[in-house]
């Protein structure tokens, strides 16, 4: 059962490894100043590709629940995400999203009934320092507009993720149509926006369209679907304590394919880091379990039985 558990930790894992490359394909591969195209290229083939493999639509309350999710986790984090990407180096941007884990250790206290351990809230702040270690030398001047949408990305990303534990799955439900309800939503809500703010969409180029396959596929259907699919079986903490793993993996990337060095300082923080990670795992088990017992007798679909879960959340 332990070597299950690692294993599924070990999957999930692969989605924030998978985002850490976004920064570099973004800056790149893609076409410039085009936060909401990349955002729509990334999210809707995705969701709609998702959606014809499950061959399943919500129903009832699930309509709305799939769109505010999806608005939280797609259509509001994807622009903001690539907004700040554009406007900060990928360093910046990714120190303020380390500081996700803090935002749901917050939100699940009064969304989940799980209290923040001090244990918990020495090991996100661990985390968001060892990652700021690792990425702010190379930070360059401050650019507000893009500084408060990392931070306003985060925040909407950590609400997604709680909320997706709070709600679960309905009955008969994988992971797979979840994510696609999500990342349709997501992406019909950037489209409008996309050509009000942005225009007409640029001409691509074969690089361009090489990026965007990337992350509609791997970096986005199979990402997330990696994602939703752990969540379902893991605490919010857990999960989200896996995020520093995507700056980590930005940074090891720009060391290896850009040519960026790494100081013992950054190799210190990317120690620090991967620690943290490593102790949300170990540290939320037992708190994650009780979380789930308790929102099955509140009726929300959180429940486990052995180590199968019954229902999940993203």
């Amino acid at each position: 059962m332990a070597v299950n558990r690692s294993a599924l930790i070990a999957l999930t894992a692969l989605a924030p490894v998978s985002w850490g490359t976004t920064y570099a394909v973004t800056t790149e591969f893609l076409p410039p100043d085009r936060p909401l195209f990349t955002g729509l290229m990334r999210a809707l083939p995705a969701g709609l590709l998702l959606l014809a493999l499950a061959r399943v639509l919500p129903s009832g309350a699930w309509w709305w629940k799939a769109a505010v999710l999806g608005a939280l986790n797609i259509g509001a984090f994807f622009p903001l995400l690539f907004l700040s990407a554009y406007r900060l180096p990928g360093g910046m941007a990714a120190v303020v999203g380390s500081a996700g884990p803090l935002f749901v250790v917050g939100l699940s206290a009064p969304l989940l009934g799980q209290r923040p351990t001090a244990r918990t809230l020495l090991t996100g702040v661990a985390a968001a320092f060892g990652v700021s270690l690792v990425v702010l030398k190379a930070a360059g001047a401050l650019d507000l507009v893009g500084v408060l949408a990392a931070l306003a990305s985060t925040a909407s990303m950590s609400t997604g993720t709680v909320l997706t534990k709070r709600w679960g799955r309905p009955d008969g439900v994988g992971p797979l149509a979840l994510t696609g309800w999500q990342l349709t939503a997501g992406g019909l809500l950037i489209a409008p926006l996309a050509l009000l703010v942005e225009g007409a969409p640029p001409a691509l180029d074969g690089r361009a369209v090489g990026g965007y396959l990337y992350l509609a596929l791997a970096n986005t259907a199979v990402a997330y679907w990696l994602w939703f699919r752990g969540m379902g079986r893991l605490t919010a903490t857990q999960v989200t304590f896996l995020g520093p793993l995507s700056p980590l993996t930005a940074a090891v990337i720009g060391w290896a394919a850009l040519g960026q060095a790494l100081t013992p300082v950054q190799l210190a923080g990317m120690a620090l880091a991967f620690g943290a990670t490593i102790a949300g795992q170990l540290g939320a088990d037992g708190g994650g379990r009780r979380v789930r017992r308790l929102g099955t007798a509140a009726g929300n679909g959180i429940a486990e039985r052995g180590p199968r879960a019954t229902s999940a959340r993203r």
